[in-house]
């Protein structure tokens, strides 16, 4: 395994996981996404350890995610789920159209099981997760934040993020899609 998710604090009972990937950059902190969670979506994953739509491009996803939610006031606790269950449930690592449907359905699933989103919250969730694939742009802001933090981690398969397929003045300034492609590519 290239990454590990562990407790910041080392106490089983920690509020706050620390998810770590195989760049150290990438290293991001969440209250929302648990330990146990993450070892659940991970575990019934049917994509590669590995692969292009593994952990290490959740991360990445998520510390974009988060770096634009802190610009523009986007519901962090969507962009955070966003980030885990957008591609949860791929099939493959290839054309998937359906993916980002079940991730949104499974994200149903899972809510109060293990953890708690308030129903607007879960719509904006499963809208976000149904529809990133579909190229796009005009949405609520925390959904335009989700589709946003995932395209600039584009360079993750050879690919840098384009201001015209991002949704966001935050997301298309050049300071931005310069570190997180950086951050892609490495």
């Amino acid at each position: 395994m290239g990454y590990e998710v562990r407790n910041a604090l080392g106490v089983a009972e920690a509020k706050e996981v620390r998810i770590f990937s195989k760049q150290k950059s990438d290293d991001c902190y969440s209250s929302i996404i648990t330990k146990p969670l993450i070892n659940m979506i991970v575990e019934q994953s049917t994509v590669s350890r590995e692969g292009y739509h593994s952990l290490d491009h959740w991360v990445r996803v998520l510390a974009n995610g988060r770096k634009l939610s802190d610009q523009t006031g986007a519901n962090l606790k969507v962009v955070e789920l966003f980030s885990i269950f957008h591609d949860a449930r791929r099939f493959n690592e290839g054309y998937d159209p359906e993916h980002g449907l079940r991730g949104a359905q499974f994200a149903y699933e899972m809510r109060d099981q293990w953890f708690e989103a308030t129903n607007q919250e879960m719509d904006l969730l499963y809208y976000a997760c149904e529809n990133h694939s579909d190229g796009l742009t005009e949405a609520d802001i925390t959904v335009q934040i989700c589709w946003d933090a995932d395209r600039l981690d584009l360079g993750r398969v050879g690919t840098a993020p384009k201001a015209e397929n991002l949704c966001t003045d935050a997301g298309k300034n050049p300071e931005m899609m310069e570190w997180a492609h950086s951050r892609a590519t490495n």
